[in-house]
């Protein structure tokens, strides 16, 4: 055993490091620690968290469909894994989820695939549901080809095997086309010499007798898992508010870092620079004045440029790793739903209009022939970052060109909502840096999602894709979820134009 690791039966009461935690141990050692001695402490994976594992085994299982013959090892125990898969690496065929513990006893990796080449040599294949290749695959290969290795397979490639951004589907799913397949041996030989101190710094940090926190040897990154909610520093510091400033980025780590700043009411003024320095001013004067930033000469101007009728305009989609329809591919962003409130003239009780597709089947001719019937060929159509409906409407028009001519129309109309707040022309202290309609509604309304049960757009895709398509990761959906779900979804698409509604006239009143 190597100096400074830790025992076996240490590592046998905490487990070993995976590559996974090897790879979440390098961006948030805290993680690490906790996965090794606090386990419970983690927080449980959410749906979106499990929707992205069925994903990942999904997208696990059509790559195995690449390697013909080739056998899957299941096993209860990670030793059992370990016994099986030394058995198998003798019959030279494909494995799938083959694992080997390195001989210092800590490091445990199993391989994705490993293809047999030639006479004694192999082939290293990560599959990643991504479309490209990512810095974090690299180290993720890397701690494996170590691992290989030192069971003594030689290892002539390392591939990480992706999603291809290209690929459109047409007919059955062609998984030549659909996988893009990278070389990344050169990468890891080359990161190869630090993986081993890197494993060294990491098991010295699951050996600490308390868990790395901010502000206690760890440098601050955003922290995406949620564990740093309960560090000492911020029970030190309970009135920062750093991680709300507007573009803040690296410079708000580098001084929460060096303790130089912790409320953004006492960074001096001419630290705003570059970016969002406009903004970033006019947050600090709203959160030391307690009260909303009004530009009321520029929101008047604003407003006095809309034209009626207006047409407030939200949609919702769903992006499934697999596409599932001719036409579509990986990731795209497919539209189910949309929700359309119109206003004829100032002052003008709105109009809703609405559609849903809860079949299983592609909604997109659905969608544009019924969002044809209801828009008006004249006046502004008014939604949130108009980009996202832009791209949406583009790729419509592509696919479905009998309705292109109207939707290069519709496109010509658009008017953005989210500018006035980006620009920071009307500002809460509430909305903590944000220019979302999620932080916009409730700091200038006193009303926003809480009461749905549906309350994002993450969770709204989610919500449609378990409903309509859970079939294909073996789920079943009972009648009332069905009905359930379709109402919570017509309400959260329905709140979204309706708050840019109530938006509008308390703008009209705040212009004056």
């Amino acid at each position: 055993m190597s100096a400074g690791y830790p025992s076996v039966t240490t590592i046998h009461k905490h487990g070993y490091l995976t590559k996974t935690r090897f790879v979440n141990g390098l961006a948030c050692p805290k993680w690490l620690w906790l996965a090794f001695n606090a386990p419970d402490r983690l927080p449980e994976a959410d749906r979106s968290g499990q929707h992205r594992l069925d994903e990942g085994r999904r997208i696990g299982e059509l790559a195995r469909q690449r390697f013909p013959k080739g056998i899957l090892i299941e096993a209860e125990t990670i030793e059992e894994n370990v016994g099986r898969s030394t058995e198998l690496v003798k019959k030279r065929v494909p494995l799938f989820e083959a694992g080997f513990i390195h001989s210092d006893k800590v490091s445990y990796a199993r391989a994705d695939v490993l293809v047999p080449v030639g006479k004694d040599q192999w082939d290293l294949v990560e599959v990643k549901g991504t479309t490209e290749v990512k810095e974090e695959h690299i180290p993720d290969v890397a701690f494996q080809h170590r691992v290989y290795s030192d069971a003594g397979l030689k290892i002539r490639r390392c591939l990480v095997l992706h999603l291809n951004k290209t690929y459109v589907r047409s007919g059955e799913v062609d998984l030549s086309a659909l996988f893009q397949e990278v070389d990344v041996t050169r990468e890891v030989a080359t990161l190869a010499p630090d993986i081993p101190p890197l494993i060294e710094d990491l098991l010295k940090v699951t050996r600490s007798s308390s868990a790395p926190e901010f502000g206690r040897g760890e440098s601050f990154h955003k922290d995406v898992d949620g564990v740093h909610v309960d560090d000492a520093v911020w029970k030190e510091h309970p009135a920062s508010d750093l991680m709300e400033l507007y573009y803040g980025g690296k410079k708000v780590l580098d001084w929460l870092e060096t303790g130089t700043y912790w409320r953004i009411r006492d960074v001096p003024r001419d630290q705003f620079k570059g970016n969002g320095a406009r903004q970033q001013v006019i947050q600090q004067e709203a959160y030391i004045s307690g009260q909303p930033h009004i530009d009321q000469a520029k929101l008047s101007s604003f407003l006095k440029s809309l034209q009626y009728p207006l047409q407030f305009l939200d949609f919702e989609t769903f992006q499934p790793a697999i596409p599932l329809f001719d036409d579509s591919w990986p990731y795209q962003q497919v539209p189910f739903q949309f929700s359309l409130h119109v206003v004829e003239k100032p002052g003008a009780k709105a109009r809703h209009y609405g559609y849903l597709s809860m079949e299983a089947k592609d909604p997109r001719q659905g969608f544009a022939e019924a969002l044809r019937s209801v828009l008006g060929s004249s006046g502004h159509v008014v939604a949130w970052n108009v980009s996202f409906e832009r791209g949406r409407l583009k790729e419509l028009a592509a696919y479905l060109p009998e309705h292109a001519g109207w939707l290069s129309e519709v496109d010509a109309r658009f008017v953005d909502l989210l500018v006035p707040f980006r620009n920071f022309e009307y500002y809460h202290p509430a909305q903590k840096g944000s220019a979302s309609i999620k932080a916009v509604l409730p700091a200038m309304m006193g009303k926003g999602y809480a009461d749905l049960a549906i309350s994002d757009g993450g969770s709204a895709s989610l919500a449609y894709l378990e409903t309509v398509w859970g079939h294909i990761y073996g789920m079943e959906v009972s009648k009332e979820q069905f009905v359930a779900t379709k109402h919570n979804l017509e309400a959260y698409c329905g709140r979204d134009t309706e708050a840019m509604v109530w938006i509008v006239d308390k703008l009209v009143e705040l212009a004056g």
